[in-house]
């Protein structure tokens, strides 16, 4: 877990604020497509922007998080 917590560090050093700010979004598109409360016939639709705001956001997120995990320490 210490392990997680010091890669968690890392990441936040080599960020910049677009980098908090697609995270905010991915977090409020994965609430959207969990407790989506919106009425039946708009449901879908909402749904699925939800799941596209999420992929478009977690994807680069994942990819820089993953080239910081497997870089090498100096």
């Amino acid at each position: 877990m210490k392990c997680l917590f010091s890669y968690a560090d890392k990441y936040l050093q080599k960020s910049s604020w677009k980098d908090l700010a697609l995270i905010k979004l991915c977090l409020f598109a994965m609430g959207i497509m969990a407790g989506i409360r919106i009425p039946e016939k708009n449901r879908r639709a909402a749904g699925w922007a939800a799941y596209f705001v999420f992929l478009v956001t977690y994807l680069p997120l994942m990819s820089k998080f993953l080239c910081i995990v497997t870089e090498k320490d100096d």
